[in-house]
């Protein structure tokens, strides 16, 4: 072996070029340093010079990609002025050299699908429900009609109010109020709520229902300085089922504002009895009012058409099953519209020489969607016809952008396993069958595309699990149905250290989703000091929901820093 001789002098100097190049290599950037750009359609010019703004932002701290959701998966419904701004955003992209990756293919927020075809939504039965025959068409009759008492809060002895099975802190929080009500003699008003140790304000009461039946549950709400207007919420508990809520439905209401009526629907699923809840949890200030409370068993509303969600039209006894197109029209809700349910449930008509006589009763069932939260529909991924539409979507997205990355948004798919077409699946099976798919579609088009996506669906630490929302059936092993490429973008305000570690040891490459419109880069932080602790992870992406990117340069700052 030949020696080389180092002299004293120029030790010092070869010490100094190798931490210089440690340096540069712990310095290397990540390889995936994006922005997620949420909140604009491209509608209007407006848009494209906010937009043009964030990038360039991006561009000059150092960040190299931004993953865009500007309705991608609707291509073939946009109008030429929406693809003259989104050339517009590309150029911004090739000014401030970043990579446009679109996101695309949500399920479980699925207008994009549900605008090529109202009836993918995923579908919750209502069976057998009692319908009489008047003359030429047959309406819902229940039996027995649902009974929510003392709705008026009129059954009184001073604060204490009859019927209910909770009245938070009576002479404290709640109060009857003979002098502001919206009917009757009386409402109830809650205030006070930091007297409550959660802060909460609320009533409950039980009422019997039919399993799988179609409900609307209502009531008039009054604020006045109420803080936080948000907290205000009404549940559809099941109790002793871990406190399942059977309609997550969530409203906005302003802070002050006079008398207004709250209607949703309940679908009671395989329960008979289901707790209404009204009020606040975590109020700090002002106060609120409530009158009228209601629930009815209702009829037709929303009703779905397609190979999975089919309508049956019985006798009474079940012995005859009718047929549409001969005994009866097709039953359709002509006044569709999910966030409007306070109106009449359409009536089944009937068809002249058909089997089904004046004054007899029938057994209907049918589906019908449900909004989650203030605006989430879900579609049913077992429909062939959603793959159609994926299909030719992904053909115009080639077309128009070629992207090299695609991002997928199937995150928080809260329905599933309740229509003919999903029901039994196994829903990790199922989720993972949609998610191949859809990675095959894009491949076909864009052969060798790089495919990222939500991680929550198919993390046992956060959304694969059973008990999910709305859905019949269980997401666990979601994880090991889908190809080993993907890169799971994990995500979450904190830094989750648990969830990056377990896709790395099953095998796949990690994106870090952080950020989420808070007012500093404290949890940012948190997050980078994982990147040396986890392996396959590729970068972060500044995740902001709200419009939020006063912080991008100093996130992109930190990207560089702290690596």
């Amino acid at each position: 072996m030949k020696l080389i001789r180092v002299s004293l002098k120029t030790l010092p100097l070869i010490v100094g070029l190798f931490a210089m190049g440690a340096r540069l290599s712990a310095a290397q950037p990540y390889p995936d340093r994006f922005v997620w750009v949420f909140g604009w359609s491209l509608g209007r010019d407006q848009d494209v010079t906010e937009i043009s703004r964030v990038l360039q932002t991006a561009g000059e701290h150092g960040l190299n990609g931004a993953v865009v959701s500007f309705g991608l998966d609707t291509l073939c419904k946009k109008t030429p002025a929406f693809f003259q701004r989104l050339e517009q955003v590309q150029q911004a992209c090739v000014s401030n050299r970043l990579e446009l990756i679109p996101s695309v293919f949500s399920v479980g927020y699925a207008s994009a699908a549900l605008a090529h075809d109202e009836n993918l939504a995923e579908g919750l039965p209502v069976e057998d429900a009692p319908f009489l025959v008047k003359g030429s068409e047959a309406r819902l009759v229940p039996d027995p009609a649902p009974i929510l008492v003392n709705g008026g809060f009129e059954d009184s002895a001073g604060n204490q109010v009859a019927g209910y099975t909770l009245v938070e802190q009576p002479g404290t929080i709640s109060f009857v109020d003979t002098q502001v009500k919206h009917g009757g003699k009386a409402s109830l008003r809650l205030e006070n709520f930091t007297a409550n140790r959660w802060g909460h304000g609320r009533v409950a009461q039980r009422v019997n229902l039919h399993p799988h039946r179609l409900y609307r549950l209502s009531l008039w709400v009054k604020t006045q300085g109420l803080e936080p207007a948000g907290a205000f919420k009404v549940l559809a508990l099941v109790e002793g089922q871990g406190g399942r809520e059977i309609a997550p439905r969530s409203f906005t209401l302003p802070a002050t504002g006079d008398w207004r009526k709250i209607s949703m629907l309940v679908n009671s699923l395989d329960y008979d009895q289901v707790s209404v809840y009204a009020g606040v949890w975590g109020g700090k200030a002002g106060k609120f009012w409530l009158d009228d409370l209601a629930v009815e068993e209702i009829g037709p509303m929303n009703v779905l058409h397609r190979p999975g969600t089919p309508v049956m039209v019985k006798s009474e006894d079940g012995s005859l099953t009718y047929a549409e197109g001969q005994d009866y029209a097709p039953l359709v809700d002509p006044a569709y519209d999910l966030y409007r349910v306070d109106r009449e449930a359409a009536p089944l008509k009937l068809l002249a020489g058909g089997r089904i006589q004046d004054g007899q009763k029938l057994k209907v069932s049918w589906y019908h969607p449900m909004l989650i939260h203030d605006g989430q529909i879900t579609c049913c991924m077992a429909e062939p016809a959603l793959y159609e539409i994926f299909d030719h979507e992904a053909k115009l997205l080639a077309e128009h952008l070629h992207p090299r990355r695609v991002f997928l948004n199937m995150d928080e798919i809260r329905m599933g396993g309740t229509c003919r077409a999903c029901q039994g699946r196994n829903l990790g099976e199922l989720l993972g069958e949609c998610i191949t798919r859809e990675v095959q579609i894009l491949r076909q088009y864009l052969p060798g595309v790089e495919v990222y996506i939500w991680s929550d669906m198919l993390d046992p630490q956060h959304n694969a699990h059973g008990n999910y929302f709305l859905t019949k059936g269980d997401f666990t092993g979601s994880w090991q149905q889908v190809p080993k490429d993907l890169v799971m973008a994990v995500w979450g305000s904190e830094p989750q250290a648990k969830n990056l570690r377990f896709f790395a040891d099953a095998g796949f490459r990690t994106l870090g989703a952080c950020y989420y419109d808070a007012d500093d880069l404290a949890a940012v932080k948190g997050w980078l000091q994982l990147g040396p602790q986890v392996p396959k992870l590729r970068g972060f992406m500044y995740t902001p929901w709200l419009k939020k990117y006063s912080l991008l340069p100093a996130f992109g700052d930190l990207l560089r820093e702290g690596h």
